[in-house]
C-alpha cells in the first residue's frame, strides 16, 4: 500500500478513536474526591500550605497528602479555571462534564504519543511519519474506557484519579526520554542549560505527585545500578566508573537528572509516611499474604490483559525465531526482559505502599498503572518490530492477527456499554440551580460530587460552595437526599 495512503488511515482511526473516547468520557459522573481536593477541605489545606514537606521533616506533623502538592495544586488550577473559561460558549453544568472529558481524553493521547516514541526509537524504525503512527495504532486499541476498563484502564472515571496517576506517568515519560535516547544511541547526554533545569523542574513536581511514579522511578533507578554494578564486575573495576557503560551514555548530566530523581523521590516517601489517609492496621506480612489473591483476581477479572500478556510472549518468540540477528532485535528483546522484570518488581513493592479498604486486595487497574504502561509498551515495541522486519506471507498472516488483536480490543471499547454515567447527576445538578429554595431535597439515587449519598444538608457545605464558585447556582444551595 502506498504509504501516504497507509499514514492517511492510520491518523483517521486514531483521530475517530479519539473523539469516541472524549465522548465516553463527557458520559462520566464527577468523583467524589474532586471537591475536598480543589476547595480544598480542612483536612488537605496544610499540603497547599507546605509543598514540600517541610513540617513532616521538622515537626513530625501528620496531614493529608504530604507528598502530593502537585497533584493537589494541578487539579486544582484545572478544574477551578477550564470550567470558567469554557462557560464563554457553554453553559454551566455543561462545562464540568466538558473540562474533564477533555483532560482524560488529552492525558490519553499524551501517553499514546509517548510510549509510540519510545517504540519507534527503541525497535529502530525510520524516521517517517507513516512509521509513527503505525507504533501510535497499534497502542490505540490498548487504552479501555469502557471494555476491558476495570482490568486495563488507564484514564479513569474518577478524574481526580486521572490526575494522581495516568498524569503523573506522563510527565515521569517526558523526563525519560532524553535518558531513553542516550541509552539507544550509546552516546553522552548533551542538553542546553535551560533543558537541564527544565527537566529537573519536571522531577521535582513528579516526586511530589504521590507514590505511584516514585515508585517507578525507584525501581528504574535500582535497575540502572544494577546494570552498572555488573559491567563494573565484568570489567574486573575495582572503584566505580562511568567507563563501564557500553557507549558512555551515563554522562554527567544524566548523573546529575538520576541522582536528583533518587534524592527526592527518597524525601518524597519518607514524608509519605505521615500521610493522615493511611489509616491501616495491617502488617506487612499481612499485606504480602493478600497480593497473590490481588494478582489472581486482576488477571481474572476479564480475559483483556491475559490475551495481551500471552500476545507479547507469542511476539517475543517470533522475534526471535523468524527475524535475522541484529543489534535492534537484541534490543527488542533485552527491553521486553525488563519490562518482566520492572512488573515483578513493581508488584511485589505494592505492600509498602500500605493498604486502601477500595484496593482490598492492593493490586488494581490504578495501582499497578506503571506497569499496565510496561505492559503496552511491550506489546507495541515487539509488534511494530515485527511489522517492519518481517516478509512475505509471516508477515500478511502477522498483520492479520494484530489487525484481528485490535479489531476486538477496539469493539469491546465501543460496543461495551458505560457502567456509570452523568445523566442522573446533571439532572440533579440543574434541580439544585433552578430550585428557589436554599436547601434542596434531591433524588437519594443521584449523588452530586459525593461518593455516597447525603443524609444531612449541613454535610453538603463543601459542594454546595463549589457549585457556587462554578457558577452552577446564583448562591450557595446546600442539598440532601
Amino acid at each position: 500500500m502506498n504509504k501516504r495512503y497507509l499514514s492517511g488511515l492510520l491518523i483517521a482511526f486514531v483521530v475517530l478513536d479519539l473523539i469516541y473516547t472524549y465522548w465516553q468520557n463527557y458520559q462520566l459522573p464527577l468523583d467524589g474526591d474532586i471537591v475536598p481536593t480543589i476547595l480544598p477541605a480542612q483536612w488537605f489545606s496544610k499540603v497547599l500550605h507546605d509543598p514540600f514537606g517541610w513540617a513532616v521533616l521538622t515537626r513530625n506533623e501528620v496531614y493529608g497528602g504530604t507528598n502530593r502538592f502537585f497533584a493537589h495544586a494541578t487539579m486544582g488550577l484545572y478544574l477551578k479555571r477550564v470550567p470558567h473559561l469554557l462557560q464563554y460558549f457553554i453553559p454551566p453544568i455543561a462545562s464540568l462534564y466538558t473540562a474533564t472529558a477533555l483532560f482524560n481524553t488529552a492525558t490519553q493521547a499524551l501517553l499514546t504519543v509517548l510510549l509510540a516514541c519510545y517504540i519507534r526509537l527503541g525497535a529502530g524504525g525510520p524516521r517517517a511519519g507513516w512509521s509513527f503512527w503505525i507504533a501510535v495504532a497499534l497502542l490505540v486499541p490498548l487504552f479501555q474506557t469502557s471494555g476491558f476498563y476495570e482490568q486495563m484502564g488507564i484514564t479513569n472515571y474518577a478524574i481526580t484519579y486521572t490526575f494522581f496517576y495516568a498524569f503523573p506517568m506522563a510527565l515521569l515519560l517526558v523526563v525519560w526520554w532524553p535518558i531513553f535516547q542516550a541509552v539507544q544511541r550509546q552516546q553522552p547526554l548533551h542538553l542546553r542549560p535551560w533543558q537541564l533545569a527544565l527537566l529537573v523542574a519536571l522531577i521535582v513536581v513528579i516526586s511530589f505527585n504521590g507514590p505511584i511514579t516514585v515508585a517507578a522511578i525507584a525501581i528504574l533507578l535500582l535497575g540502572i545500578s544494577l546494570y552498572w554494578l555488573a559491567q563494573q564486575w565484568q570489567n574486573g573495576l575495582q572503584w566505580p566508573s562511568l567507563r563501564a557503560i557500553p557507549g558512555n551514555w551515563l554522562s554527567g548530566q544524566v548523573v546529575v537528572l538520576l541522582v536528583t530523581m533518587g534524592v527526592l523521590g527518597l524525601y518524597s516517601l519518607y514524608i509519605g509516611r505521615n500521610n493522615a489517609e493511611n489509616t491501616h492496621t495491617h502488617t506487612l506480612g499481612e499485606l504480602y499474604q493478600l497480593l497473590p489473591t490481588g494478582v489472581y483476581l486482576e488477571l481474572t477479572l476479564h480475559w483483556g490483559l491475559p490475551i495481551l500478556i500471552v500476545l507479547v510472549l507469542v511476539n517475543v518468540q517470533l522475534v526471535y525465531r523468524f527475524t535475522a540477528p541484529s543489534l535492534e532485535r537484541q534490543r527488542v528483546l533485552n527491553s521486553i526482559r525488563w519490562v518482566g522484570l520492572f512488573a515483578c518488581a513493581f508488584i511485589l513493592l505494592l505492600p509498602f505502599g500500605g493498604y486502601r479498604d477500595y484496593r482490598a486486595y492492593l493490586v488494581r487497574g490504578d495501582s499497578i498503572l506503571p506497569v499496565l504502561l510496561a505492559l503496552f509498551y511491550a506489546y507495541g515495541l515487539s509488534s511494530y518490530f515485527l511489522v517492519l522486519r518481517l516478509s512475505g506471507q509471516r508477515r500478511h498472516a502477522y498483520i492479520a492477527l494484530i489487525v484481528l488483536f485490535a479489531a476486538t480490543f477496539t469493539y469491546m471499547d465501543v460496543a461495551t456499554k458505560l457502567p456509570v454515567n452523568n445523566d442522573c447527576e446533571r439532572w440533579s445538578m440543574d434541580q439544585i440551580a433552578q430550585s428557589p429554595e436554599p436547601v434542596v431535597r434531591i433524588s437519594p439515587y443521584c449523588n452530586v460530587l459525593t461518593w455516597s449519598p447525603v443524609p444531612d444538608y449541613h454535610q453538603s457545605e463543601l459542594q454546595a460552595e463549589m457549585l457556587y464558585y462554578w457558577g452552577v447556582t446564583k448562591s450557595k444551595k446546600f442539598y440532601y437526599q
